[in-house]
């Protein structure tokens, strides 16, 4: 079973995208902000990473930025998950290793088939 780490500040969003993740057969862990997103992933790398951009203590994107530069890890499929959906930030995103990037709301299926496209599913 593949897993996937869930980094949101808001509770309501880390529950709905869990239900559909699990929905998709994968084991789900949670995170509220970057610094425990980077914690969960020292204790346990995950196969994919679904993230917020704006979260306290340690935003979205300067997690990626630890996240890629963890040496000797398999690297998880990072998939940006944010209200951000100017170009500017799209580029900023992918330039630090997002695989993809998925607009706020999101449905399972936009999940799923953004998980088909990056070969997770």
């Amino acid at each position: 079973m593949k897993s996937c780490l869930i980094v949101d500040d808001s509770k309501v969003v880390r529950m709905v995208a869990r239900k559909i993740l699990e929905g998709l057969s994968f084991a789900t862990d949670e995170a509220e902000d970057g610094q425990k997103a980077i914690e969960a992933c020292q204790r346990n790398m995950p196969d994919a990473v679904l993230l917020d951009w704006n979260m306290p203590v340690k935003n979205g994107l300067e997690f990626l930025e630890e996240l890629r530069a963890m040496q000797d890890v398999d690297q998880p499929v990072v998939v940006f998950c944010t209200t951000e959906n100017d170009m500017e930030h799209i580029k900023k995103a992918m330039e630090a290793g997002a695989n993809e990037y998925i607009m706020k709301p999101f449905d399972s299926d936009i999940i799923e088939s953004k998980f088909v496209q990056v070969g997770l599913i």
